[in-house]
């Protein structure tokens, strides 16, 4: 372990020392009273970690809820107790290496320290007995703090030893399980709420409740896997397309790589929103995925086209947003290739839209593709310098192109190097790899 490492897991261990003080400190004997609550919380949050969920890199676990009421109904230290108990108990079975059981521990001992002293304070302050209903509210509140505190603790301690992404935690871990957190912080409420009335018959509808949280929080992130698994395969099929399409013709697949890069440069220079600038990169990337289907006299052409080839390949945007708009969640990247050939006019095709009307990623891609086809050293035609290639930009601005796309590009090449090397497969190598990050990062398997 590393010397940092070494001094995270001291700290943590101060921590749990401090925690057990401070809440010995507190502790009264009207604290375990009724002794039979505390019994039957602490075998609540024991057995629930028996069904508990490993989600990624963490365990799920429905002890949470008895060691919040245990907050409540009783104090800081029996909720501590209860907490560093069930870790103890489920290291039996977990088997954890040292410094992961101190990391636990010091959790499992701080949240209900500190929920339990806020609540006890605050029902304190406001003069709140535990039947009134502003008091539900502290518990609830309580709930809240806890599972921040729970998650900064373990999660925490989870990025800062393999240098990760707090964010990424929160995305991959808080955000899926917080619906239904909600939904148990109002349970536990309601269980605190006819305890106070009931008494222990209370307790039968706690155990109704941890087990249906525990069944519907696995089928939720079930799901969730599922869906992150089948979109990973669409994905994977998509990229696959590129790459195939790059054995048959580098030049079609570089040009498509270099037109990504330039369409993302070009959003972020205008400022656009992140989410559109991914999606401008994605569409570039498949802007001319349709082009997949095109026979070799067509794809490999370098005469001028016929006719009859012509058609075909103006169906290339139709083709291609076709098959990009079957993958769950593509539907604006495939209204994107499907209007990348649109003109600024109303002249282009498949539908001739016009000025506004033509989404605004379709019109960087098209000022994008237009630049690099006359620019770069293995299109169709004859290269032409960046400068002629500006000027001619300018030409068709208002006609073919949006102007303000134009001038943006203009000014963004006169300030920034924007060089594609189509010779070198390191650039297109490059862009494919953006893109498996982008769309990785989007399903919250990498960090930022």
């Amino acid at each position: 372990m590393s010397r940092r490492s070494t001094l995270l897991v001291a700290g943590e261990a101060a921590v749990l020392v401090a925690s057990c003080v401070i809440a010995a400190l507190d502790s009264t004997a009207a604290d375990w009273q009724p002794p039979e609550l505390f019994l039957v919380l602490l075998a609540l949050a024991i057995g629930s970690d028996f069904l508990a969920l490993q989600h990624r890199t963490q365990r799920v676990s429905g002890s949470f809820m008895a060691i919040v009421l245990a907050m409540a109904l009783l104090g800081p230290a029996p909720a501590v107790a209860i907490g560093v108990l069930s870790v103890l108990v489920d290291q039996l079975r977990a088997r954890n290496p040292l410094p992961r059981l101190i990391t636990n521990l010091a959790t499992y001992a701080t949240f209900p320290l500190i929920g339990g002293l806020l609540i006890e304070g605050a029902a304190s302050a406001f003069d709140l007995q535990e039947d009134d209903l502003a008091f539900s509210a502290l518990i609830f509140g309580g709930f809240l703090v806890a599972i921040v505190l729970n998650f900064l603790g373990i999660a925490g301690d989870y990025v800062f030893h393999n240098r990760g992404s707090l964010k990424h935690e929160i995305r991959t871990i808080l955000i899926p399980v917080l619906p239904s957190e909600l939904v148990s912080a109002l349970l536990c409420v309601l269980v605190a709420f006819v305890y106070e009335r009931s008494g222990f018959g209370a307790l039968a509808l706690l155990v109704v409740v941890l087990f249906t949280f525990q069944y519907l929080l696995r089928e939720l992130l079930r799901s969730q896997d599922r869906a992150e698994r089948l979109a990973a395969l669409q994905i994977g099929v998509l990229t696959s397309m590129i790459e195939t399409l790059a054995l048959r013709d580098r030049m079609t697949a570089r040009h498509s790589a270099a037109v990504a890069r330039y369409a993302r440069e070009i959003a972020l220079a205008m400022r656009r929103p992140p989410a559109e600038v991914d999606l401008v990169h994605t569409s570039g990337l498949l802007h001319d995925i349709g082009k997949f289907a095109f026979p070799d006299s067509i794809l490999l052409a370098r005469e001028q086209l016929t006719d009859e080839q012509r058609v075909v390949v103006e169906r290339h945007p139709a083709d291609g947003a076709r098959l990009v708009r079957g993958v769950d969640g593509y539907g604006p990247v495939a209204e994107v290739i499907l209007s990348h050939h649109e003109r600024w006019d109303g002249a282009g095709y498949p539908r001739n839209l016009s000025g506004e009307d033509i989404p605004l990623p379709a019109r960087l891609i098209a000022v994008a593709d237009a630049y690099d086809v006359l620019t770069a050293r293995d299109s169709y035609r004859k290269p032409i310098s960046s400068e002629a290639a500006i000027v001619e930009l300018q030409r068709c601005a208002g006609s073919q192109f949006d102007p303000a796309v134009v001038d943006a590009f203009v000014e963004l090449l006169g300030t920034k190097d924007l060089s594609f090397r189509h010779g070198d497969d390191a650039d297109f190598d490059a862009e494919l790899e953006l893109e498996h990050r982008v769309r990785a990062y989007a399903r919250g398997r990498i960090p930022a």
